[in-house]
């Protein structure tokens, strides 16, 4: 959640205005967040996805749910993106679930993306696929991933990394590769030798 008073040092700008110049509702309005648990309403697909945009077209719903990875599973459901959601959408797969609520995100057309941990429920394929995607199609807005991962981070511009709170290290995956030890020692744990480089 983000407060005013949060910013102790310079500003934080958002497609140009300081965040303190704008309402509450204003600066919500402009960021898409997906959380690492990801949260479906009662409802239809088409309603989730729009939850955060209702006047988004059919067509502005289609391609977030391709942008998320989620087209396909969407078009195999009897309803297509009319098919029934469960409350907490406890009638799809963890990895649906995540998918959709990454396509709502798309579809609010935000000027900065926060995903925070929420690739961590997909297979690595689709991750890869639908990072490449977010590059290609919102290119405009600004993409922020917390992530655990070093495989969904690799080609960042900026990659910062944390230990117990605090910057240890800050570049691109091959300058910190480089210079950064606590990143070394996380990219080692998760791949081979082969795939850092």
């Amino acid at each position: 959640m983000l407060f005013r008073s949060d910013v102790t040092k310079g500003q934080i700008l958002v497609d140009g205005t300081d965040v303190k110049d704008l309402k509450l509702h204003d600066l919500r309005s402009r960021i898409g967040y997906v959380p690492q648990k990801a949260v479906l309403f009662s409802g239809t697909i088409d309603s989730n996805i729009r939850y955060g945009r209702e006047e988004a077209t059919k067509e502005e719903v289609e391609k977030a749910a391709k942008i998320a990875q989620a087209w396909d599973f969407i078009r195999e459901k009897e309803d297509g993106v009319q098919e029934a959601i469960a409350q907490g959408g406890t009638n799809v797969s963890g990895g649906q679930k995540q998918r959709l609520s990454i396509a709502r995100a798309i579809a609010k057309n935000p000027k900065v993306f926060l995903f925070d941990d929420s690739f961590s429920a997909l297979d690595f394929k689709t991750d890869a696929r639908l990072r490449k995607a977010l590059k290609q199609d919102v290119s405009e807005s600004a993409v922020i991933i917390v992530a655990q991962r070093i495989s969904t981070i690799l080609d960042a511009d900026q990659i910062i990394v944390l230990d117990e709170g605090k910057i240890v290290g800050k570049g691109t995956h091959k300058e910190l590769l480089e210079n950064c030890p606590v990143y070394q020692q996380i990219a080692r744990s998760q791949m081979s030798e082969e795939e850092l480089a």
